[in-house]
């Protein structure tokens, strides 16, 4: 893209700068730092020119927005056309009070649901289960049963919203809840819309919330793959999510690099089970994180979409175009909110929202201020919304597309953050891939050394936050923190007990009769797992069946 002559011209220019006027500056007023770094721990140059991305071909690396390799987006338009889905995390104690949160997030403009599950569901455990005992409602809302999820989506016409659930080992029954409680609102399962987040590999790496061993959790996975293929051609059957690898404190390199990986792992096992490529890729979404540092945030949302495309093209063979897209949502970083000074929290938050929208993002969830003190209040959700609503509506930010396109600085985080990818997937394929990489505990050790690293620098001052190392401010600060109605638990047992007295028992034997003889074969438990959720078979007695055909994962101790 640049001529060598050029270059070289730069090149003599550059150092003439740096031995002029840069030191003439830097000995009257020096920098800050003897070194800058990003949230990653990559060191950043002063200045960035075309002799950092000299080796750049337009066509090749960044092409036109909506067209291949889609560095610069998968949309020709993007959000002057469109703009991103507002889909806010949502979930506390009861179905009915997710149920108002919901439906007071919808009337305050945002588009599309995203249900958080508390533990015990999360866990594949009944309300009432003592496992439970003490988390019910506590990081989400908890869902028992099909007469749960009816109560979730009391008065919410679910043909029309699409909605985001963010659950994993127990993704497919809860899936199952969802089509059927569809079903009796009169919607047909093809015209669902929405997101399953189902990324067990994810669970193994950095989230730890996995139940049955690896392989019957990747043939559940590939179940919901296949099966939203032939019945729910508009459902995303999985989420592959880099956000929790980026909460565990992985860099933004190897969020990236073990996000696709997962993704390339899914892609085999759908094969493998027969399905053609181009049947079920366009279906494949993700989920990525929005850290603290703008411009390498950036980089790495461009660098996700063109390895994906690449991927799929050339390693995988896809035909058609839209399995080669790489479509996203993204959530600001959970990790990055401080306790200290909350409100502070807004500012991370609109800067982080920012560079996933600049980055070309397709869905957006803002954290709350509140959320290192508890699940968001009324008044705190509202704020990030509307933080995403300014972005949208008032900056100027959605008026072009890839507007940080050619930055040289961006190009060359994009290439870096790229080739590093490239050399942890080498290092993956060379342990004998995924599965055999967590069997080492490959990923894990990766992460906890860059975890390691960046709470070094926070404890030594080489890396300041706000509020915590930095400005601290000892009076501290008040904000109204969310109430929970603290007879909700006892109104979601008796329902339970209720239920398991008044519903056809015999029915739901034979219904967890069928399911384990599907677990012990290989055909596809979807429909089984439907047939068990039609009858009301709870969440607790679905998943005692699956863990006692596939058995309860223990994680190896690493050494």
């Amino acid at each position: 893209m640049y001529d060598r002559k050029k270059l070289e011209e730069l090149r003599k220019v550059k150092e003439q700068w740096e031995e002029s006027t840069l030191q003439q500056s830097t000995a009257r007023f020096p920098e800050r730092r003897k070194e800058f770094i990003t949230t990653s721990s990559e060191p950043i140059k002063r200045l960035y020119t075309p002799l950092d991305v000299a080796g750049l071909d337009y066509g090749a690396d960044l092409g036109m927005p909506g067209e291949y390799p889609f560095t610069r987006g998968v949309h020709p338009t993007l959000h002057r056309g469109k703009l991103w889905t507002m889909r806010m995390f949502a979930g506390f104690g009861t179905a009915e009070e997710t149920n108002k949160r919901f439906k007071y997030l919808l009337d305050q403009g945002q588009t599309g649901l995203s249900v958080a599950y508390d533990l015990p569901t999360l866990m594949g455990y009944d309300s009432d289960a003592p496992e439970a005992l003490g988390e019910f409602g506590v990081c989400g809302v908890a869902v028992s049963s099909l007469k749960d999820m009816e109560a979730l989506f009391e008065g919410i016409p679910m043909g029309k919203v699409s909605t985001s659930m963010t659950i994993n080992s127990p993704a497919a029954v809860i899936w199952a809840m969802y089509i059927v409680a569809a079903e009796k609102q009169g919607v047909k399962p093809a015209e669902l819309r929405g997101t399953l987040q189902n990324d067990i590999l994810k669970e193994f790496i950095a989230q730890k919330e996995f139940i049955f061993p690896p392989e019957p959790s990747m043939r559940l996975v590939t179940d919901t793959i296949e099966f939203s293929t032939d019945a729910l051609p508009q459902w995303n059957p999985i989420s592959i999510s880099g956000y929790h690898i980026r909460e565990a404190g992985s860099t933004a390199a190897q969020e990236l690099a073990f996000t696709l990986s997962d993704g390339f792992e899914y892609v085999r096992w759908a094969l493998a089970r027969g399905m053609e490529i181009d049947s079920f890729a366009p279906r494949l979404s993700f989920f990525f994180n929005a850290h603290n540092d703008f411009f390498e945030e950036i980089a790495k949302y461009r660098a996700a979409r063109r390895i994906w495309a690449r991927e799929m093209r050339e390693t995988f063979g896809a035909k058609e175009q839209r399995s080669w897209l790489m479509r996203f949502h993204t959530q600001t970083a959970g990790v990055s909110l401080t306790a200290q000074q909350p409100e502070n929290n807004v500012v991370r938050v609109a800067i982080q929202a920012l560079a996933a929208v600049l980055g070309g993002t397709n869905s957006l969830h803002t954290n709350s201020m509140d959320e290192a003190l508890a699940l968001p209040s009324e008044h705190a959700v509202t704020v990030a919304l509307r933080t995403q609503q300014v972005l949208a509506e008032e900056s100027g930010v959605a008026n072009t597309v890839d507007p940080l396109g050619g930055s040289f600085f961006v190009e060359a985080q994009t290439n870096r953050i790229e080739a590093q990818a490239y050399e942890y997937f080498a290092q993956i394929e060379e342990l004998g891939g995924v599965l055999p990489a967590l069997d080492k505990g490959f990923f894990q050790s990766e992460i906890a050394d860059a975890a390691y690293r960046y709470q070094r620098e926070i404890d030594t001052g080489e890396r300041n936050i706000v509020g915590v190392n930095a400005y601290n401010d000892e009076a501290g600060y008040q904000i109204p923190i969310l109430e929970m109605d603290p007879e909700g638990e006892r109104r979601q047992v008796a329902r339970l007990q209720e239920l398991r007295k008044t519903r056809d028992n015999d029915a739901v034997g034979q219904a967890l009769d069928r399911l384990r003889i599907a677990c012990e074969g290989t055909e596809n438990t979807m429909p089984i797992l439907l047939d068990a959720v039609r009858a009301y078979a709870t969440l607790g007695e679905i998943m005692h069946v699956m863990k006692e055909v596939f058995g309860v994962y223990e994680e190896p101790v690493a050494i």
